[in-house]
């Protein structure tokens, strides 16, 4: 009897779940640079829609996770992806010289930017040198 893709990936898979270890969760990578008004946090995060997005801000740690989704074709059907997790993760301890009440997030394109500003108090200002 012949056996077909299905078959031959199925017995494949079987033989990978009593080998596979436990799922992973994938972090993504990151750029952080500072400005004079605060950190900005730049995220690749493909396949992640702003509803499976969740960026907060606990314990004075920035938390950045998702869910991507990866779309299959209609009237197709999967039957193997080398892709075991779709579960991203990061967390990042934060200065005391950040407002973390004025947290910005934009999701553009699979890349999510993250904007801290620095509380007032910790700006750079501009000391006026008068003439004596």
């Amino acid at each position: 009897m012949a056996t077909t893709a299905k078959e031959v990936v199925r017995q494949e898979e079987q033989q990978l779940q009593t080998k596979r270890e436990p799922e992973r969760i994938m972090r993504p990578p990151v750029d952080i640079y500072e400005n004079e008004d605060g950190i900005v946090v730049v995220a690749d995060m493909p396949g992640v829609s702003k509803e499976r997005l969740n960026v907060r801000v606990e314990n004075e740690k920035l938390v950045i996770e998702g869910d991507a989704e990866l779309p299959v074709k209609e009237n197709m059907e999967p039957i193997y992806a080398d892709i075991r997790t779709t579960h991203y993760r990061r967390d990042f301890t934060l200065s005391g010289e950040l407002d973390t009440d004025k947290v910005d997030a934009v999701l553009k394109d699979g890349v999510l930017t993250i904007k801290i500003p620095k509380l007032e108090e910790h700006k750079p200002r501009k000391i006026e040198v008068k003439v004596a």
